[in-house]
Order: structure tokens, then sequence, then C-alpha cells
């Protein structure tokens, strides 16, 4: 809102208003505004759940401290929520496709949690929404970010293409031409993706129905994209959610994960670094560099309420909302492939899950006696139950997430 309002003041000559143009000011802004947001109403917000009794219902399972997180206020997503939304309706271009997405995408799986926390707490009910509607919606939000980033005029990338010798309807249909007229570069609708360690790093969806034949392939690429973009949204939202056990796991590391999606939307949607770099330049994709500075400093003010011993759990509310954003996020900068390194912790988490209640069946079919892998999934109560206290496993599933962004980053080089 700010920056159309500061962009007619600066037609107008009003001094300092230019300074809105700039990203990196509206990302400062929008990071100290979440961070003011957070740490001064996130408190307020507390007061309300402890006021109206929303407070976590523990299961024994016999972990130390358990049983002392019981009536902990939960539903604190609604903080997270808010501390992203506000800066983001401020300081970013609201017209811009991708931050629209990214504010759906939001809203839709925060509401998603939101039902599933109430139904928890107010009706008594341990299971919460029914796991096949929190599939159905997370179905819902896939198909509208794959059509989208597939049929906008305004989602594209842009490419470099060789000519012999340009001709007037070519100029006509691209973008730019350089100085020695032996390249073209223009804006086209792809389903393309990056992908890690290659050195030609980029992939097209159309490869896995390449068995169609060239043309069928194109004209089928969308649903193949679609279909990835809805497993991806929905693996990478339940794994954030299995995630949030411990005091400040999910929202320290969704932090760490955060700061490198926004130097990797920066990246991208800077043509001067996309192309020193070598890498699919995004128009209009640095503008997410402001959305996921909101998203960071919402995930730190978060963390100083959800730090142990923690005051507040962010519930399905929260832990839906963020997996859900950071999966769409780097589906729209074409990086979607690079989140089983990035959200490694996430990845491990939710596999540790798949891992035990698979053996447990297997051996159980087979011997009549199921065994387990881990002394618990998800793999953070493996080490609580070893012993090893709650701050510890935290602290270092952190240091391991910063060193898995490292490689994150390094990888738009190392091919």
């Amino acid at each position: 809102m700010f920056y159309y309002i500061f962009d007619y003041l600066d037609k107008l000559n009003f001094p300092g208003a230019g300074m809105f143009q700039y990203i990196s000011f509206r990302s400062s802004l929008a990071i100290i505004t979440s961070l003011i947001v957070s740490l001064l109403y996130g408190k307020k917000i507390i007061r309300l759940l402890q006021r109206q009794q929303i407070g976590e219902t523990i299961r024994d399972l016999g972990l130390e401290g358990q049983m002392q997180k019981k009536g902990t206020p939960t539903m604190g997503g609604l903080i997270i929520i808010a501390s992203i939304l506000i800066p983001t309706l401020l300081f970013a271009k609201l017209d811009n496709i991708y931050i629209i997405l990214m504010i759906i995408t939001t809203v839709w799986l925060g509401f998603i949690g939101f039902i599933d926390d109430y139904i928890k707490v107010f009706k008594k009910n341990k299971e919460g929404l029914a796991g096949k509607f929190k599939i159905l919606g997370q179905i819902i939000l896939g198909v509208i970010v794959a059509l989208t980033l597939y049929f906008s005029d305004d989602a594209v990338i842009r490419e470099k293409v060789k000519i012999e010798t340009p001709s007037t309807n070519i100029v006509e249909n691209v973008s730019q031409i350089n100085k020695n007229e032996e390249f073209v570069s223009r804006d086209i609708k792809s389903t393309k993706t990056t992908i890690p360690f290659f050195k030609h790093n980029e992939g097209d969806y159309a490869f896995l129905v390449s068995f169609l034949g060239k043309k069928a392939s194109q004209k089928w690429a969308w649903l193949v994209f679609a279909i990835a973009v809805i497993f991806i949204i929905t693996a990478v939202s339940n794994s954030a959610n299995m995630t949030d056990g411990l005091d400040g796991l999910a929202t320290g590391s969704s932090a760490i994960i955060g700061v490198t999606l926004g130097i990797l939307a920066y990246l991208s949607g800077h043509v001067i670094y996309s192309e020193y770099l070598d890498i699919m330049y995004i128009p209009n994709a640095g503008e997410l560099v402001v959305f996921s500075s909101a998203f960071i400093g919402a995930a730190i003010g978060f963390l100083w309420y959800n730090s142990y011993p923690a005051q507040v759990f962010m519930g399905d509310t929260g832990s839906l909302s963020i997996g859900g954003i950071i999966a769409v996020f780097a589906i729209i900068i074409h990086k979607e492939l690079l989140i089983p390194i990035l959200c490694g912790v996430f990845f491990v988490e939710s596999l540790s899950v798949i891992m035990q209640v698979g053996y447990f069946k297997y051996t159980k079919r087979k011997s009549g006696q199921g065994k387990r892998i881990f002394l618990m999934a998800p793999l953070h109560h493996h080490y609580q139950k070893l012993g090893y206290h709650e701050s510890k496993i935290v602290t270092r599933f952190w240091i391991i997430g910063i060193l898995l962004a490292v490689v994150t980053i390094v990888t738009l080089k190392i091919r």
C-alpha cells in the first residue's frame, strides 16, 4: 500500500519518496515491522489465548518435561500470520502475481490449520480436522498455484535465444536485443525448473512425458507440473507440521529456510546476478524478497515466545501455513528440487515417521510382532528418548539447518 502512495509522491518530486522504489529498503521495513508486530502484539494474543483457556492437550508419551507443557496456549500461528500479512500489505507491490499467490497461500493454509486447532481445543477432539479435508485443502491450493503460474501472463521466465539474422517479425516478439544482435531475450511461459549439481541446470517437466512425443509432451507438461506442485505443497506443509514437536524447532528452522529463499529470490529476480550465475531469470521475482523478509521477521519474533520453555505453540495454524509458504515460494522461483536439501530437517523428520510406520507394519505382517527403527518418531523424539535435552536437540537441528542452507546456495555454482 505504501509503495503506491510513495510512488505517487515520487512523481511529485517529494523528497525521499523514491526510497520506496528499492526492494532492499522495503524489505528492511518489512522485517522491522514484522518483528514489532510479533513482539508487541504477540504478547497480547498470548494473554487472549490464556483468558480463553486455549491450551495444548498433551498425550503422555513418556517424554521428559512433556507434561509441563500441558495448558500452554496454542493457535499461536495467528501471531505468525498477522506478522507476515501486515508488512506484506504495507510494503509489497500488491499487483505482483507472486505476492498475490503468497498471500493466498498464507491465508488459505492458515485457515485450514485454524479449523484443525479449533476442533481440537473447543470441540475437545484430539484428532482435529479429518486428514482427508486437510489433504483436499492442500490439493485445491496446489491447483490454484499451478494453474496461475502456468496460465498467468505475468508469471514468466526470460531466456536467451540465438538467432542468425534478426527479422522484423522476430524483433516485434522479443523484449530486448543485445548490441551484436546474435541473441534475443524473450519472456516465455515455461514448466522448467532448476536441477542442482548439473552444469546445464535447467530441466523441463515435459521430460517426464517425453514418451508421448515432442508436441504431446509439451502439451501435457502443465498437467505433470500441476501434479508436482500439489505433491510438493502437501509434503512440505505436512513435514513442517511433524517438525513442530519441540520448542522453537519448526520456528527456528523456518527462519533459516526463509533467509535462504529470500537470497535465491533476489538472485533469480535480478537480471545481472542471474546472468552472472547462469541461473534462470524470473522477471518480478525480486519482489518476493519483501515477503520473505516479513516471513523471517515473523518467525524470529514468534521464536521469542516459542523458544524453550515455550510460552505459546503455533499449532496447525502456524505449522501448515509456514510449510505451505516455503513450498509455494520455492515453486515460484523454480527451485523446488532444492527443497530436500534446504528443508532437510523437515524432510528427515517426515521420513523418520514413514520409515517407522512402514517397518512396523512390515515386521508385524512377517513375524506377528511389530518392530521399530527408532525409539520414537518423529526423529526429535528419538533423541529425547536417548536422554538429550530438548534445547540441545533444537540447537543442533538449527546448526544442521544452517549447513544445509549454505549447501543450497552453493549449488548455484557447484555443477
